[in-house]
C-alpha cells in the first residue's frame, strides 16, 4: 500500500466520525495557541525592553558611586569611600576621548507649585549636556547654560505634564514657580517623551546641578550618577577604560563606583528574556501534551472500534506496516490540523494583543510558528505509536471472530 493511499485511507476514517475527531482536535488547539501566545507575549516584552533602551540612547555609559558585588545570592551596591562629583564629571569631559558629552545627575523628589496649583514631581539636577548625552530637545524656551549650571542659577526646565497640570493654557515661559520651597524661573519646556523604564519624563523638572546640590546636599558636591555618551559603539570600550583609570586616580586607586554600558545591561535582559520564553514555551508545552494524551485515547478507541476491519484488510494481504502506517497517519493528522489551526488562533490572538496595546510589539514570530507546528506533530507521532503498534499486532483469525 502506497503512502497516498495510506494517507487517503487514515482521512476518511477520520472524516467518518467528524465530532469526536474536531473534539480530539480541540485539545492540541488549545495547546498551540496557549505556546504561540506565550512565547510571543516573552518575545514582545524583550522587543519593549530594547525599545526602551534605544529611548534611553544607545551605548550610554553609566558610572554610580559603590561598587557593585555580589554576595549570597542577590548583587549589593558595596559602601563608598570617595563620593561621586560634579568635579568628576569634568574632569571625564576633559580627559576621555571619544565620547559626546558628560552629564552630571542629581535626582529627588520634591513638590513643585504655582500659585494655588501643587504637585509632587521628580527633581532632576544636570548640566546642559544633558540635552547631548540624552538625545532629547527643548520644545519651546531653552535649557540653561553650562554657567547656570555651575553657578547655582535658580532657573528651570520643566516637562510637558508639569506645564499642562500647573499653567493649563497659560505660558510657562518666565514666571516663578516654587520648588521644594525655592523659587525658579522657568526658561524652557521639554519635548515630549512620555514613559520610559517606569519615569515619566514629562513629569521631571530639571534644574542646575549645583542648584540640585544645594537642595539635597546641602551644598555638598555630590552626585547621584554620571551619564555618558560615547561617539560610536566602538568607543564605548575604550572610554570605560579611560573613566575607570580616571576615577582610580581621583578616589586613591579604590575601586568604590561602578561602571555600566548599556550593552552589558541588555545583553542581561536578552539572556533572562530567552531563559523567559523557554519557561513559558514549557508550560504551554504541557497543554499540548494532553491533547497528546487525548489523541491516544481516540486513537486506541478507534482501534479497538475497527478490529474487524484490520484483520479483513490483512486476510486480503495488508502487512503490518501497512495497518500500523494508516493509524500513524490517523494521529499525525490530528496533530497537523490542530497544529494549523492553533497557529491561526494564536495569529488572532496576538493581533488583538497589538490592537488593545499598541506600545507592545506583539508579533507571530517564524520560531513560534515552527516550534508550534512541528510540536504538534510530535505529539501526534508519540502518541500515535502505540495504537499503531496495537492495530499493527491484532491476530487476523481473532479479529475476524471478534464482535
Amino acid at each position: 500500500m502506497s503512502l497516498l493511499e495510506c494517507l487517503r485511507t487514515a482521512l476518511a476514517a477520520l472524516a467518518q466520525n467528524k465530532v469526536r475527531s474536531a473534539l480530539t482536535t480541540l485539545g492540541v488547539i488549545i495547546g498551540v495557541v496557549a505556546v504561540v501566545l506565550l512565547v510571543s507575549l516573552g518575545t514582545a516584552a524583550q522587543k519593549f525592553i530594547e525599545q526602551q533602551f534605544e529611548a534611553m540612547g544607545s551605548y550610554l555609559i553609566t558610572v554610580m558611586p559603590g561598587k557593585q558585588e555580589t554576595t549570597g545570592m542577590l548583587p549589593v551596591i558595596g559602601g563608598s569611600v570617595h563620593k561621586l562629583t560634579a568635579e568628576n564629571a569634568k574632569e571625564v569631559r576633559r580627559k576621555v576621548q571619544g565620547i559626546k558629552g558628560v552629564a552630571p545627575l542629581v535626582i529627588g523628589a520634591g513638590k513643585v507649585k504655582y500659585g494655588d496649583r501643587e504637585r509632587d514631581i521628580t527633581i532632576v539636577g544636570t548640566s546642559a549636556e544633558f540635552l547631548v548625552v540624552r538625545r532629547t530637545h527643548v520644545d519651546f524656551g531653552r535649557f540653561f547654560t553650562e554657567r547656570e549650571a555651575e553657578q547655582n542659577s535658580h532657573v528651570c526646565v520643566i516637562g510637558l505634564k508639569v506645564e499642562q497640570e500647573l499653567f493649563g493654557n497659560q505660558s510657562p515661559l518666565y514666571q516663578r514657580i516654587t520648588v521644594n520651597r525655592t523659587k525658579f524661573l522657568v526658561i524652557g519646556v521639554m519635548e515630549h517623551r512620555g514613559m520610559t523604564l517606569g519615569i515619566d519624563l514629562d513629569d521631571i523638572v530639571f534644574v542646575p546641578v549645583s542648584a540640585a546640590q544645594q537642595m539635597f546636599y546641602g551644598g555638598e558636591d555630590t552626585l547621584f550618577e554620571m551619564l555618558i555618551l560615547p561617539r560610536s559603539h566602538a568607543d564605548v570600550e575604550r572610554a570605560t577604560e579611560s573613566i575607570r583609570e580616571i576615577l582610580l586616580a581621583a578616589h586613591n586607586h579604590t575601586e568604590d563606583f561602578t561602571i555600566l554600558d548599556e550593552r552589558s545591561m541588555l545583553a542581561s535582559f536578552r539572556r533572562i528574556f530567552m531563559a523567559l520564553r523557554f519557561m513559558l514555551a514549557g508550560l504551554a508545552s504541557i497543554s499540548l501534551l494532553v491533547g497528546g494524551i487525548g489523541i491516544m485515547n481516540i486513537m486506541l478507541v478507534s482501534v479497538r472500534e475497527r478490529i474487524r476491519e484490520v484483520g479483513i484488510r490483512k486476510a486480503v494481504g495488508a502487512r503490518r506496516r501497512d495497518i500500523g502506517l494508516q493509524f500513524l497517519i490517523e494521529s499525525m493528522a490530528l496533530g497537523g490540523v490542530g497544529g494549523v489551526l492553533g497557529i491561526f488562533g494564536g495569529w488572532v490572538g496576538t493581533t488583538v494583543l497589538r490592537a488593545l496595546y499598541p506600545s507592545l510589539p506583539a508579533y507571530l514570530s517564524l520560531w513560534a510558528i515552527l516550534t508550534a507546528f512541528l510540536f504538534s506533530l510530535a505529539v501526534g507521532v508519540f502518541f500515535g505509536v502505540y495504537p499503531a503498534f496495537k492495530a499493527a499486532s491484532v491476530d487476523p483469525v481473532e479479529a475476524l471472530r471478534y464482535e
